[in-house]
């Protein structure tokens, strides 16, 4: 039998070597601030859910279960949608979903065709004044929307439509922060991609559709869930421009609700989480092009 290997003083075997905390830097972590990233990850987690999980549980709850006792308990005794049921019965807010759809659907297409084409040209078009023209989607994200809200009245009574969806649609038809993201997803792509297919014979048409739009999938699907989150939350605009209720949008049809039964905590979760679901759904269908978009640029060969 062959002798063991010895090990020299000093140093451990290979075997035994402890394994290291590292961070993405490759720094080496020690247990104790380990913790703490854990326990402030834990405490802005319990921030930011926290009351969403409370409208959700108390949306759940029965009319003989108590919603303000002390301790609160999270976790309904016994589970109902009876709750759910009363707001369709109280007000329609299905129909008041719909228009909301519509509009948010309205918003994310012209957002993600209006950025994408006025980011394009901001990017990687050569034409007298494009630094004026980005520094003037710059400008207008500084401008206030209550600063402006007057003029987009009046010009929507000019065009005859006040009272109308297409009336929400406008105002947020193209946002300047989109054209930004777009602009900048747009110029981190390699100019010799294009140089190529502009040898080869291609248009600008050509290059944008079939080159420099694919490679942007990402923060298309960013600006997409900025444009739906954005026209599925606006409260301020359908207010003004609508006077019919029957047009109304989710957060106008909702805010009825809560000031009508304001003392029927159950009723005003319900109709929250009802407004929420769609937001969820949506981030949960495109989080991995979300989180994808930080770093968009990237071509596949």
């Amino acid at each position: 039998m062959s002798a063991p290997e010895k090990v020299r003083p000093g140093r451990r075997a290979a075997t035994a070597r402890e394994p290291r905390l590292t961070d993405g830097d490759g720094r080496r972590v020690r247990p104790g601030e380990l913790l703490w990233r854990y326990l402030l990850l834990l405490a802005v987690l319990a921030l930011t859910t926290g009351p969403f999980l409370w409208q959700l549980a108390t949306s759940l709850k029965g009319p003989t279960e108590d919603i303000y006792g002390s301790p609160p308990r999270l976790l309904p005794a016994h589970p109902t949608l009876h709750n759910y049921a009363r707001v369709a019965d109280t007000i329609p807010v299905w129909d008041y979903a719909l228009n909301s759809l519509k509009v948010a659907a309205a918003n994310v297409v012209t957002n993600c065709a209006g950025s994408a084409l006025a980011g394009y040209a901001l990017a990687r078009l050569r034409y007298r004044g494009r630094r004026a023209t980005t520094l003037v989607f710059v400008l207008a994200m500084l401008v206030p929307v209550e600063g402006i809200v007057i003029a987009q009245f009046t010009t929507m009574r000019e065009l005859g439509l006040n009272n109308t969806l297409i009336g929400v649609v406008l105002p947020g038809a193209v946002g300047a922060m989109n054209v930004l993201l777009m602009r900048g997803a747009f110029r981190a792509l390699p100019y010799e991609i294009e140089e190529a297919a502009y040898a080869d014979g291609a248009n600008v048409w050509q290059r944008f559709l079939r080159i420099a739009l694919p490679s942007v999938k990402g923060t298309l699907a960013v600006v997409a869930i900025f444009a739906f989150m954005g026209a599925w939350d606006d409260f301020l605009w359908p207010l003004i421009v609508l006077s019919d209720p029957s047009k109304f949008t989710l957060t106008i049809g909702l805010n009825y609700l809560h000031g009508t039964f304001a003392n029927d905590e159950r009723l005003v979760a319900a109709g929250t989480v009802i407004a929420v679901a769609p937001l969820i759904a949506l981030f949960a269908c495109l989080q991995r092009y979300f989180f994808r978009g930080v770093g968009e640029g990237a071509v596949k060969g």
